[in-house]
């Protein structure tokens, strides 16, 4: 079996170059955001003009860069669903976000590539195997995304720590006191994680099969 035929769709590999596009865009929008501050105008000869020219600026790279996004979600989902030959009436869930894509993420290639043994093994799977296995994938993803989303927090502390010299002990109150804003950061990431492992879980699950078997094939042509 060919390099070509063991990697993924090409609308799959797309999906998951304009995902992991998201947080760049988002990021870069939010830099260009802070950087068109409207007190610059003061410099200018008409303040006031200058002030709503650049307050408009802003809300307009905000939009962009929130409709950008959005776009690069729906063309997401769309290619995961191009990629299994499914029906675009599942782009629907996209509106229903991560939730939604887990949805997306479960449904069967309708023709997998020769070397695809992810769609291969749940396509053997009776309905009352493939069932349970979704859920416990389901609960896995979500728990995965949680834990990741800690360890994260937890290294990022230690980092401001290191660099401060504040302790940790510190950081954790000051985080606490304006724990509302940290939560809602910290949903987001889980909200984004949750995709993101939908999609790389049956890349991983390929290369270790094919490792395994190529492991396999050179054990018994040393016998």
């Amino acid at each position: 079996m060919g390099i070509a035929e063991r990697m993924p769709k090409r609308p799959y590999v797309l999906a998951l170059i304009g995902y992991l596009a998201i947080p760049m865009v988002i990021v870069a929008g939010a830099r260009v955001f802070r950087l068109l501050d409207p007190e610059m105008a003061r410099g200018w000869a008409d303040y006031t003009r200058g002030y709503h020219l650049l307050e408009m600026a802003r809300r307009g790279v905000l939009m962009a860069t929130g409709g950008l996004a959005l776009v690069l979600w729906i063309l997401c989902c769309y290619l995961v669903l191009k990629a299994r030959q499914r029906s675009l009436r599942w782009l629907a869930l996209a509106t229903a976000g991560s939730f939604g894509f887990s949805v997306i993420a479960a449904l069967r290639d309708r023709a997998p590539a020769p070397g695809d043994l992810y769609q291969r093994f749940i396509g053997k799977l009776k309905i009352y195997w493939r069932v349970p296995l979704e859920i416990a994938q389901f609960v896995s993803v979500w728990w995965l995304a949680y834990e990741a989303m800690v360890v994260q927090r937890e290294l990022e502390i230690r980092y401001e720590s290191h660099m401060t010299g504040t302790p940790v002990a510190t950081i954790v109150e000051q985080q606490s006191a304006e724990s509302g804003m940290y939560a809602g950061g910290e949903g987001m990431e889980v909200l984004y994680l949750v995709p993101l492992i939908y999609l790389v879980w049956p890349v991983l699950f390929n290369l270790a099969g094919h490792l395994c078997s190529r492991r396999s094939r050179v054990e018994l042509g040393d016998r």
